[in-house]
């Protein structure tokens, strides 16, 4: 899909100014939320489809799972092609996809148009290297970390607008109205989005084998993908089955689901202060003290069938741990290699979604069959490792 070019920034790394930075904040505000609506409505869904949590998880699972398609094979192009046009390219099929999800007659269906929502969703993966890119340096960490929580918030607008709407006029509404969103933005975006010149002239082939080439060349790209995919089947085990789990030991629905998003979304707050942290101590305390976030947040949560409110405390916990992490470690993947940005974004995305796809497949079974505790103890084992992995003393390739 080829699209007009706009004009490329002028000077240096480009000029990010407000305008267009508030443009890219929306953006990825409306992308991050697309493959997060769910959350709050499987249960929802599966009552419609009359499926268990083990069936209804796979929603969840290929839409994470679609995510790490596109991020995986298709945001590297953001290094050899315009990311504009990749970008521009890819919230359109987003748009088709997510009517497609209001309108699927059956949860094969819905799984597949999850899936290619997922995959489409990545776009959001090439605005963070266009941003580090545009930004000038001594304000790239700044910018990065407001991109991030534009993120985060669309995270937190879709968990909590997803309950609100499957309770009130139906699951499948929540849809509409998130491709009517992108639809507002389509025309900005395609008359604001700034064009930028391509970082090498690698074939296709080579652009993806080089990803294995930053791997072994980057151990601190090494030791961030790792942390991040383990922290990653945390996160994703506990918001793929939390409106399974309320509904069977709480009797609660898709509303309350929702409403968990808000302190689950602790980790905005946190953002911020982390990059600040990490700038004055260095990676790899804020990475510990996030990591260890996470395995409390666990211990907490095993006291959710008798208590509600270890429900509410682990996942702010968990929100604050699983943020500072992934802000010292995305700050980090960003300097390894100007040139390689989108490469660099592509391994280390790919492990987080990599993880919360590993992790919704995982915690969807167990709670299924084993039921809430195995879950929580599918998390602590992961999160003990990630501690292992960052104190592990660093082995370059």
């Amino acid at each position: 899909m080829n699209f007009p070019k706009a004009a490329t920034p002028a000077g240096g790394n480009g000029d990010l100014g407000r305008g267009r930075m508030a443009l890219l904040v929306v953006s990825i505000f409306a992308a991050a939320g697309s493959i997060h609506y769910q959350t709050p409505m499987l249960a929802a869904m599966g009552a419609e489809f009359g499926a268990d949590a083990a069936s209804v998880g796979w929603v969840a699972t290929l839409t994470f799972s679609g995510f790490l398609v596109g991020t995986l094979f298709l945001v590297p192009l953001g290094d050899r092609l315009d990311k504009r046009g990749l970008i521009l390219g890819q919230f359109t099929v987003l748009i088709v996809a997510l009517l497609a999800t209001a309108a699927a007659p059956s949860l094969g269906l819905l799984v597949a148009a999850g899936f290619v929502t997922g995959i489409c969703t990545a776009a959001g993966q090439l605005i963070i290297p266009m941003v580090a890119e545009l930004a000038p340096p001594k304000e790239r960490g700044r910018a990065l970390g407001t991109v991030l929580s534009a993120l985060f918030l669309g995270v937190l607008f879709a968990r909590v607008a997803g309950g609100f709407v499957a309770s009130h006029i139906g699951w499948r509404w929540m849809y509409v109205f998130a491709a009517f969103m992108l639809i507002t933005i389509a025309p900005v975006l395609f008359m604001r989005l700034p064009s930028l010149p391509p970082k090498t002239r690698l074939g296709y082939g080579a652009l993806m084998r080089s990803l294995i080439e930053l791997l072994h060349a980057h151990v601190e790209l090494r030791r961030a993908a790792a942390v991040q995919f383990l922290l990653g089947i945390s996160y994703g085990g506990f918001w793929a089955t939390i409106a399974p789990m309320l509904l069977l030991l709480h009797h609660l629905g898709p509303t309350e689901a929702g409403l968990m998003g808000i302190p689950g979304a602790a980790g905005i707050l946190v953002a911020r202060p982390a990059g600040r942290w990490m700038d004055r101590h260095g990676v790899a305390p804020v990475v510990r003290t996030g990591v260890s976030l996470v395995l409390a947040a666990f211990v907490v949560f095993a006291f959710a069938g008798w208590w509600i409110g270890a429900v509410i405390g682990g996942a702010i916990l968990l929100d604050c741990g699983l943020r500072s992490a992934m802000v010292a470690n995305q700050t980090l993947v960003s300097t390894l290699d100007p040139d390689a940005r989108s490469r660099s974004n592509t391994v280390f995305s790919g492990s987080v979604w990599g993880g919360n796809a590993a992790g919704a497949f995982l915690a969807s079974t167990a709670l299924t069959h084993s039921g809430w505790l195995a879950v929580c103890a599918i998390a602590v084992t992961a999160s003990v490792i990630a501690l292992l992995v960052q104190h592990r003393p660093a082995q370059r390739g």
